[in-house]
């Protein structure tokens, strides 16, 4: 095994060459945030309210398959997929599922806990079906195009169902000029597309394919060059980075500023575990399209063992108390309301504590409910109004006007912001 210093060109190397061809110069993570970085990863494991296939994902594909965290989090996995597959995943969390398994060198057709099984793809398939006539009839699938993405990426990897005929569909929306899809999804979903690219021998398929991808690819370019390396925000630009590795016979004779992206990224310092699980497998050069061609039996990366550290989210924030606004604003359904409070928590504080003594000052207007999800928790209630996926509504959080790209667990608010709950649509 190498140590944490390893440097990333013998990373590389390692991982096969089909990356090492992708490594352009410039364009390397430092070892010592990619050790930093996969330290985030693992401590998340013994944290999480959920096992969280994304991280899965990142260790097999940076090659750190020698954890202990990485061992534990497969277990976990396997017994969610087991479990929970059939009756309440969404076909996303199932195409995830199905993705970390791959990345394992696990078959996902045959996935056994505790003397039960399930088939993945089988599954995916069935729910994925369901999202698709839901997005030819209506314009919009019963979840997210972002899961959609995920969902035929993976029935792609896996050779399953009729993911060609769903690549079509899906290239139709990124081409039609009416469709206002963020980066992130436009990145799952040109991943998928690139997948079937490769291995359709319909003309007619491929071509429609490739001038979806030449569209995406070259806006991410445009978007790259106008935020200075940021393809969207700092989320999403990892996932238009795994497009951009991928995709630049879409793009020539265009050449891509990696170096730029890389930089944005890895110098953001990104702590919260989900947004490192989707910013490594670009910066060590393998996207979810290498997820079926791993050696599983390479150990590529070792993570120094971690000294106990309290919890990020048990951890007492410090400093002199801050003032913070706090509005909740409803337009959409029921009675409208528009109700605002100031607060003071410690300096640093995340808004969720801003949330918390909102509730705790006055809890008939502000009371609010979580439910945990790979982002942390996630607001799904507030003043008793909860989101629907049946209505696609949910609770959007601002600072002024700017929608917050954080979660509530992670954003800090400054003293005397404005932070706005508005329950919106999508």
């Amino acid at each position: 095994m190498l140590g944490a210093a390893l440097s990333i060109g013998v990373l590389l190397a390692l991982l096969g060459s089909g990356a090492a061809g992708r490594a352009l110069q410039g364009c390397a993570i430092p070892p010592q945030e990619l050790t930093r970085m996969l330290q985030i990863l693992e401590r998340s494991v013994a944290e999480s309210e959920m096992p969280n296939p994304s991280v899965l994902l990142a260790f097999n594909l940076a090659g750190a398959t020698g954890s202990n965290a990485r061992q534990q989090l497969l277990k976990q996995i396997e017994e969610e997929a087991v479990k929970r597959a059939q009756k309440d995943m969404s076909s996303g969390q199932v195409a995830l599922c199905t993705l970390a398994l791959l990345s394992s060198c696990r078959d996902p057709q045959h996935v056994e806990s505790q003397g039960l099984s399930v088939n993945l793809p089988q599954v995916l398939q069935q729910k994925t079906r369901k999202e698709m006539a839901r997005l030819e009839e209506y314009g919009v699938p019963l979840t997210t195009l972002y899961s959609v993405g995920l969902d035929v990426l993976a029935l792609c990897l896996t050779r399953t169902g009729d993911y060609e005929q769903d690549a079509v569909i899906l290239a139709k929306q990124l081409l039609n000029p009416e469709s206002q899809i963020d980066v992130d999804t436009q990145a799952v979903v040109a991943l998928a597309l690139e997948c079937v690219y490769d291995q359709t021998k319909l003309d007619g398929t491929r071509d429609l394919l490739h001038d979806a991808l030449k569209e995406v690819a070259n806006s991410f370019l445009d978007k790259q060059a106008k935020g200075n390396g940021v393809i969207g925000n700092i989320y999403s630009t990892s996932l238009a980075m795994q497009v951009l590795e991928t995709a630049s016979k879409f793009y020539a004779p265009r050449e891509w500023d990696c170096a730029q992206a890389f930089s944005a990224v890895y110098s953001h310092q990104l702590q919260q575990p989900m947004a490192v699980a989707q910013a490594l497998p670009a910066l060590v050069h393998r996207p979810y399209l290498d997820v079926a061609s791993l050696d599983c039996s390479v150990v590529a990366v070792t993570i120094p063992q971690l000294s106990p550290t309290p919890s990020q989210a048990t951890t007492a924030p410090e400093g002199p108390p801050i003032k913070v606004y706090y509005s909740v604003t409803n337009n959409l359904k029921g009675k409208p309301f528009d109700i605002s409070i100031t607060v003071h928590v410690p300096a640093g504080s995340t808004l969720l504590a801003v949330l918390q003594a909102a509730e705790k000052e006055n809890p008939k207007e502000f009371s609010f409910k979580t439910k945990p999800t790979s982002w942390g928790p996630m607001v799904v209630s507030i003043h008793g109004l909860a989101g629907s996926d049946t209505d696609r509504t949910f609770w959007e959080f601002f600072s002024g006007a700017d929608s917050l790209q954080e979660g509530v667990s992670v954003y800090k608010p400054r003293d005397g912001e404005h932070i706005r709950a508005v329950f919106s649509t999508y």
